[in-house]
């Protein structure tokens, strides 16, 4: 528990455990084993509230604050990172009509996807573009009332089964957002099947040659697509991911305790050799110093705080690799086991090394927030890109 939560929130996160553990749990081995989302399960999410969360209830959303979401985010995350993401995907597509989208987007999409009644899919990653989101090549060219679109993007979570694309590319050399539905013509889908982590979140290449869509389909002004769309949501999919590490590191924690407490070697249980309760302790603290730096980066969000970014990178930097450190002993303390087929751990371990890579890989976090101390200690030496 963390001290300073209301009873609201308190209250709320219990129920959000309980619920996850109803609908999410059932499923979790399968979507990863199966590598496929279940159709039914985005229907139950949208039913739980768990879609659209941080939006107004207007909008068909729960209206949570930012620490309430992350508790959500915590776990979904400890019960299978593959729902977690979807569920960031959706609110990343949803967060950026709701802030950035016009009148009419917002009837025709909000509603929907809180529901569950459509999948979205947020698509700026290019083969050749990873995190320097500001060099994609994807073009977007005016002819008359359209739209044409031409260029490709890959590593685009749940881009096999979405029905909504947010698409990144430069409308006359300027970044810029598109709503695109999926069956337009002019677009093609290659599933990526067989990844090492969050194999069930249906990664996809999505090819658009000679896509064409109404003007109207802008989601805000012309060159705001990276320094305002496209920021403001990855922000929200750092903090998801962030807590997400958090609740998968409490999972590895808990089997751990499970397995040490139970497994008897030289005549005494695991968890009574002084070793693996090194092990275990640093499962405890590093999992419970991820979970303040989440809190933190959540409330300095929801102020506005100048900082807030550089403590949402320091949180998706700390539990992503807490995560990663955490998975690893857990397929330590329970040996041939945590590598067996079926084991959970190994599934843990495998989603762990996935959240050092998305979102920002661990080497670009870490270049950001250096730079951002440098900055603050020299601001002359800050240029337009540094901030």
């Amino acid at each position: 528990m963390i001290a300073g939560l209301s009873d609201v929130q308190a209250k709320l996160w219990r129920s959000f455990r309980e619920t996850v553990d109803t609908i999410v749990a059932p499923h979790a081995a399968s979507i990863d084993a199966s590598q496929a989302f279940p159709v039914g399960l985005v229907a139950e999410l949208g039913d739980a509230g768990f879609l659209s969360a941080l939006s107004p209830p207007e909008w068909g959303g729960g209206g949570l604050d930012l620490t309430s979401y992350g508790l959500l985010s915590e776990e979904l995350g400890r019960t299978c990172s593959n729902v977690r993401n979807f569920v960031a995907v959706q609110d990343m597509v949803s967060q950026s009509i709701e802030r950035w989208g016009n009148e009419q987007q917002r009837r025709r999409w909000l509603r929907p996807l809180a529901a569950g009644q459509v999948i979205a899919a947020f698509a700026l990653t290019e083969p050749g573009v990873g995190s320097d989101a500001s060099a994609i090549t994807t073009e977007a060219r005016r002819d008359g009332s359209e739209i044409v679109l031409a260029g490709t993007k890959k590593w685009i979570s749940f881009g096999q089964s979405a029905e909504l694309l947010l698409v990144f590319a430069q409308l006359e050399g300027r970044h810029t957002a598109f709503l695109v539905e999926a069956q337009t013509p002019g677009i093609r889908v290659d599933p990526l099947n067989d990844l090492l982590g969050l194999s069930g979140s249906m990664l996809a290449e999505i090819t658009f040659d000679g896509c064409r869509v109404p003007c109207e389909s802008m989601v805000g002004l012309a060159g705001s697509g990276l320094v305002f769309v496209a920021s403001s949501a990855l922000t929200l999919g750092r903090l998801s991911t962030a807590w997400g590490c958090v609740g998968l590191a409490q999972a590895c924690l808990d089997e751990s305790t499970a397995y040490a407490t139970d497994r008897r070697q030289f005549g005494k249980p695991l968890a009574d050799h002084q070793l693996v309760q090194q092990i275990l302790a640093d499962m405890i603290t590093e999992s419970r110093a991820a979970r303040l730096l989440c809190w933190q980066a959540g409330l300095a969000t929801e102020r506005d705080d100048a900082d807030a970014m550089e403590q949402t990178l320091a949180a998706k930097y700390y539990a992503s690799t807490a995560a990663a450190r955490i998975a690893t002993n857990a397929v330590q303390v329970q040996g041939a086991r945590g590598m067996g087929a079926g084991s959970t751990v190994a599934r843990l371990f495998r989603d762990a090394k996935a959240m050092e890579v998305i979102e920002g890989s661990t080497q670009v976090i870490q270049q950001l927030i250096g730079g951002w101390s440098v900055n603050a200690r020299h601001p002359a030496s800050a240029t337009v890109g540094d901030r």
